[in-house]
């Protein structure tokens, strides 16, 4: 599998062609500030699925739903790494595809559990949009996320290799500027909580290169 971060790998997905420009166009701001906020969300994202995946049992789980939903992805390209297609994932969301695959909120349910309302208020506080659209970019990234690791790992069905690369994400993101993992865990306990949410504190986007 490619090395590259995951995280940083899907964020060059939705700065190429019309993605950025269609995301911007949804949120109602310009491609500049849409681009900070995705560059913000993908780690959050990353990283509450790192933490939901670091136990064998909630590996299999997202495997399953991965397996389950987002397989198809709503493309028709080739199965594997590279078979990603943003366009057709990001027009079928947009469109407000039905079902569990474009099913945003469910999944964001499922991420961060009843604390979607807090990471999207500290979302909004680090890029500067209001808590709706902050909610909106997370329902917007959501299903594109899965179908992105879907892409990856479904197809060999391996829940321990989804769970490590998760963790990884979890621990240091190549496009946030590093320091993810303690960034998440604000409180050290070593878990992502609602008290992790709302102590994080300097901006991801302070480290941006």
């Amino acid at each position: 599998m490619n090395t590259e971060s995951l995280t940083a790998s899907l964020f060059q997905h939705l700065q190429q062609g019309p993605a950025l420009q269609q995301v911007s166009q949804q949120l109602g701001v310009d491609s500049s500030q849409a681009s900070k906020a995705i560059q913000t969300a993908l780690p959050l994202l990353m990283g509450a699925m790192g933490n939901n995946a670091s136990s064998p049992q909630g590996a299999q789980s997202l495997l399953n739903a991965l397996q389950r939903d987002h397989l198809g992805g709503g493309t028709d390209a080739p199965a594997g790494g590279g078979g990603f297609d943003i366009g057709s994932i990001l027009g079928s969301v947009l469109g407000g595809a039905g079902g569990n695959a474009g099913n945003g909120a469910g999944i964001l349910g499922h991420v961060f559990g009843e604390q979607s309302p807090q990471a999207a208020q500290v979302l909004g506080q680090k890029t500067g949009l209001d808590s709706g659209k902050s909610s909106q970019l997370l329902a917007i990234l959501a299903p594109i996320v899965m179908s992105f690791l879907a892409q990856r790992f479904a197809q060999q069905g391996n829940a321990g290799q989804l769970s490590q690369a998760l963790g990884q994400e979890a621990q240091a993101s190549g496009v946030a500027g590093g320091g993810l993992g303690g960034l998440l865990d604000q409180d050290g306990d070593g878990q992502f909580g609602l008290g992790d949410v709302l102590k994080i504190g300097s901006g991801l986007l302070g480290k941006r290169s």
